[in-house]
């Protein structure tokens, strides 16, 4: 039997993220409050962190798309020697 996906409007993540961000609590504990799935929430914060720069070494989103462009990943190398 097929899985069904819920939908989630970036409003309701963004609130999420906030509270993850804004109030120190747990992701797991922000989405059982709000009946989201703790794995989902998870990215979503992930994704924010990787916006924001905060990642840990992790490239940012603007790096991984600059870096899929052809020949990119081999000017940022030359650019670091």
């Amino acid at each position: 039997m097929a899985e069904t996906r819920r939908k989630f409007d970036h409003d309701l993540g963004d609130g999420a993220v906030r509270l993850v961000r804004e109030t120190g609590k747990p992701i797991a504990q922000v989405a059982r409050d709000l009946g989201i799935n703790e794995g989902t929430l998870g990215n979503w914060v992930n994704a924010d962190k990787r916006r924001r720069g905060e990642a840990d070494g992790a490239l940012s989103e603007d790096e991984r798309v600059e870096l899929a462009r052809p020949g990119q990943a081999r000017l940022l190398l030359l650019r670091l020697r």
